[in-house]
C-alpha cells in the first residue's frame, strides 16, 4: 500500500492514541468531533485515513479540476506544515496538495488553482478573499476539516469560517478538532456535524509528565538580567521564549541580539517570509532563541526541543499547557521555565488548579524576591513531595524517556504528529 511505504520510509510503525481513535472512523465515512491538543498527533490522525479515502475513490474525469478535500487552519505555520505532512505520507499517491494563506503575493496560488488540487490547505482569510474573486470553488467537496477551531475563534475567523462552510456541499464528511470546547466553538461543531464520533485525547488541563516545571519570583525590571542568567548557566543552546505581546517580543530580540545571542521573533506583525525564514532558522539551530506570542506559536512543533521559556505567564490559564507543550511532546523528555512577577500573582494561582499541582518553586538564584499575596496558591496534593529548591539547573536534567520500542509515529528521528 504506497501509504504504508510512505510511512515506513519515514520511519514510523506504531500510531499515537488520537490516531488509534479517530482513523477507522474516519475510513469509515463517519463524521468526527476531536477534543485533542497540539503534540498528540492530530494531523496524521486525519491526513491518513483522507489520503487512502480519496486515492480508493475514483473521481470522475470532469471533476479533475474540484478540491475533494479542504482544511481549514488558523495560522500560515500550521497550514504549511499540515501540507507538509500531506506531501510526507501521499508522496507515493497520484494526489496533489496546495496551500494557500495571506502576506504573500498570490499569482503563484492562483496559478495552482487553476491547475486543479485535491487537497486544500487554507487559512480562512485568504481563502475566503480567492473564493470573492471567483479563483476558488468548493462545489465537488468531499470532505471538509476544521483544525485548531477555537484558536480560529480566538483569532476573529470565525465568521469567515461560517461563510465558507455556507460555500460548500451539503452531503459530504466533515471533521473537526479542537483543543478547548466553549460554548461557540461547540454550538458551531453541532450545526455542521451529523452523528459525529467523539474522540478525546490530553485533556487541556494536563501537563506531559515528561516535562520538568521550574518557576522563579523576579521582579519585573529584573526578567530581563534572568533570562540571560539561565542562557548563561544552563545548558540551553536551543529555546523557545513566549511573551504575551508583540512588542514585548521585540524588545527580548533586541536585548538577547545586544549581548550576542542569535534571536528572532516570529509574531501577527512581521511579514510571512520573516516568519518562515525564523522558524526555518530555528528548526536547523542556526538560530538559538525563537521568541513567540501565543497566536503566532500555536502549530509550531520543532524535532526534540528540550526547553520553553514563559517570559511572561499567559492571562489564559489553558494557554500555559499549550505552551510548556512545545517541548515534552510524544514522550520526550523537556524543561519549562515560567517567571512570575508580582503582577502574574494571580495568573499563577489559575494556572495552578487548571494543572492541579504546584510548580515548583526555585528560589536559589540572584534574582529572586518574595511576594505578598501568594499563601493562596494551590496547596501540594495530600502525599505530593515538597519541590526541591535549588538554582544550578544544569543539574536538573529530566530523565532520559524510558528505553524500549521505539515509537515513531510519536518521536524519534521525525515525529508523525509534526503539524499536530
Amino acid at each position: 500500500m504506497p501509504i504504508l511505504e510512505a510511512l515506513k520510509e519515514e520511519g514510523y510503525s506504531t500510531p499515537t492514541p488520537i490516531q488509534q481513535k479517530a482513523i477507522p472512523p474516519v475510513l469509515a465515512g463517519r463524521d468526527l468531533l476531536g477534543c485533542a491538543q497540539t503534540g498528540t498527533g492530530k494531523t496524521a490522525a486525519f491526513a491518513i485515513p483522507v489520503l487512502q479515502l480519496l486515492s480508493a475513490k475514483k473521481t470522475n474525469p470532469s471533476n479533475t479540476k474540484k478540491i475533494r478535500t479542504l482544511i481549514l487552519t488558523p495560522t500560515r505555520e500550521l497550514a504549511l506544515q499540515i501540507h507538509e505532512s500531506f506531501n510526507a505520507y501521499g508522496r507515493k499517491l497520484p494526489l496533489t496538495h496546495q496551500v494557500l494563506f495571506g502576506g504573500v503575493n498570490q499569482h503563484s496560488q492562483v496559478n495552482g488553482l487553476k491547475r486543479g488540487t485535491d487537497v486544500l490547505v487554507a487559512t480562512p482569510g485568504r481563502l475566503l478573499d480567492l473564493m470573492n474573486q471567483g479563483f476558488v470553488h468548493l462545489n465537488g467537496l468531499e470532505i471538509l476539516i476544521l483544525d485548531e477551531a477555537d484558536r480560529m475563534l480566538d483569532m476573529g475567523f470565525i465568521h469567515d469560517v461560517k461563510k465558507i462552510i455556507a460555500a460548500v456541499p451539503k452531503q459530504r464528511q466533515t471533521l473537526f478538532f479542537s483543543a478547548t470546547m466553549p460554548d461557540e466553538i461547540r454550538k458551531l461543531a453541532n450545526g455542521i456535524l451529523h452523528d459525529p464520533v467523539h474522540v478525546s485525547v490530553a485533556p487541556v488541563s494536563s501537563t506531559a509528565d515528561t516535562i520538568v516545571q521550574h518557576l522563579y519570583y523576579v521582579d519585573k525590571d529584573d526578567k530581563r538580567a534572568l533570562l540571560l542568567h539561565l542562557l548563561k548557566s544552563a545548558d540551553i543552546q536551543h529555546t523557545l521564549v513566549f511573551t504575551r505581546t508583540k512588542h514585548g517580543a521585540n524588545k527580548v530580540v533586541k536585548d538577547l541580539m545586544a549581548k550576542g545571542i542569535k534571536a528572532d521573533a516570529i509574531h501577527g506583525n512581521k511579514s510571512q517570509v520573516a516568519r518562515q525564514q525564523a522558524l526555518t532558522n530555528f528548526k536547523n539551530k542556526s538560530l538559538r532563541v525563537l521568541v513567540a506570542t501565543d497566536i503566532a506559536a500555536r502549530g509550531i512543533d520543532v524535532d526534540d526541543l528540550k526547553y520553553v521559556i514563559n517570559y511572561d505567564l499567559p492571562e489564559v490559564s489553558e494557554t500555559y499547557v499549550h505552551r510548556i507543550g512545545r517541548t515534552g511532546r510524544a514522550g520526550n523528555a523537556g524543561t519549562s521555565f515560567s517567571f512570575c512577577e508580582h503582577d502574574d500573582t494571580t495568573a499563577l494561582r489559575d494556572i495552578e488548579r487548571l494543572i492541579s499541582k504546584r510548580i515548583p518553586l526555585v528560589t536559589d538564584h540572584p534574582f529572586h524576591v518574595e511576594f505578598d499575596g501568594l499563601s493562596k496558591r494551590m496547596p501540594r496534593q495530600q502525599g505530593q513531595r515538597p519541590p526541591q529548591q535549588r538554582s544550578d539547573v544544569s543539574r536538573q536534567k529530566p530523565s532520559a524517556p524510558a528505553r524500549g520500542k521505539k515509537n515513531p509515529f510519536s518521536g524519534g528521528r521525525k515525529r508523525i504528529n509534526q503539524a499536530g
